[in-house]
């Protein structure tokens, strides 16, 4: 054996250590490539029968006014025929028959829905009802590999409506040509939901900045796909002066530094004048030719979208202003009055004893 061993190394040795090296690096990539394709095709099936399922029962009790019990007879049926398979509860042909009766009107909801797995799509079903907020949910999903928990992270904290309806404070439109625009409209929420942090109400904008890095993953998601962290603090000199950026990060899809500033009471317009100085220093100091212009975006407790408008309206540098919210901290004396939730939970088990 340890002479085969050897014998193999020497052949290897002959021929190159690093032309087989590139072989196992192409075959682990044909390998992995080849289970995504199967794992894509055996979940399009998948998702083609419990279609096929749903269009049955819907079709038949149009047809024949079947109710509840016959679904829950079916779905005993079918996992007594097939005990090895899981998936034919009641709820679920539920959801199969809900799946079928509510999308197959829409051509653009069932190319989406073929791409991911059942659970995404029945989070996506039961938890959004207009279907434009679906599409939007659905094409995120495949497009950005979401997982259950942020998808459904995505939905509670109305992504939709932050993202798409907001009424976004901006002069983009002005400033950029229209396709960057878009795209860099795309990128903002209002407002910013950063639930994961816990902050005094009088808190600085440093103790945010801190709680922000702190939770920096969760941050990241919130702030959408393509944000990539350069640093905080990050420290510019103009002149005989240094001025430090609160945050600082390039966005790898619109190719540009964007400048995140952070303020923990309502918009004011010196902060706009702020940001343009900022950017100016940017797109001079660190954006390279291939970079487009910089982006500054104002994070605000509060703000008034008018004085807003009035105060980007002569800005010679693309920036927005937003709103974020974060989970106040309770006052301490009314902390000390609440049990905390171990004492909720022994409260809740001597009641059950």
């Amino acid at each position: 054996m340890v002479s085969d061993m050897k014998k193999r190394t020497k052949e290897i040795s002959k021929s190159g250590f690093r032309e087989y090296a590139t072989l196992v690096a192409e075959l682990k990539d044909r390998i992995r490539s080849a289970q995504v394709r199967a794992t894509r095709s055996v979940n399009r099936e998948l998702i083609k029968l419990y279609w096929d399922i749903g269009k049955a029962i819907v079709e038949r009790q149009k047809k024949l006014g079947w109710g509840k019990s016959v679904v829950e007879k079916l779905a005993g049926d079918l996992r007594a025929a097939f005990p090895d398979q899981t998936g034919f509860s009641p709820q679920n042909l539920w959801f199969m028959r809900q799946f079928y009766d509510e999308l197959h009107h829409y051509p653009n909801l069932l190319r989406l829905v073929r791409e991911l797995p059942w659970g995404i799509n029945i989070a996506i079903l039961t938890k959004v009802k207009d279907n434009k907020e679906r599409e939007y949910y659905l094409r995120a999903a495949v497009t950005y590999g979401w997982s259950r928990a942020v998808l459904t992270h995505q939905i509670e904290s109305k992504l939709y409506r932050r993202e798409v309806k907001a009424k976004k404070t901006h002069n983009f439109r002005r400033l950029l040509p229209p396709r960057q625009a878009r795209a860099a409209d795309q990128v903002m929420k209002d407002p910013y939901v950063f639930d994961f942090i816990h902050l005094e109400p009088d808190a600085k904008e440093r103790e945010l900045e801190l709680e922000l890095l702190r939770h920096l993953r969760q941050f990241l998601i919130e702030l959408g796909t393509g944000f990539a962290f350069v640093g905080s603090q990050f420290r510019l000199q103009v002149g005989k002066e240094e001025f430090f950026l609160d945050l600082l990060f390039y966005h790898l899809r619109l190719r540009r530094f964007i400048v995140i500033d952070l303020k923990t009471v309502s918009f004011k317009p010196e902060f706009a004048g702020k940001m343009n100085f900022y950017l100016t220093a940017v797109d001079e100091q660190l954006r390279h030719k291939e970079d487009e212009p910089s982006v500054g975006i104002i994070l605000c407790k509060d703000k008034d979208d008018v004085v807003v408008e009035f105060a980007l309206r002569d800005m010679h540098k693309p920036l927005g202003v937003a709103r974020y919210q974060v989970t106040e901290k309770l006052p301490k004396q009314l902390a000390e009055a609440f049990p905390t939730a171990a004492e909720l939970k022994r409260q809740l088990k001597d009641v059950k004893q």
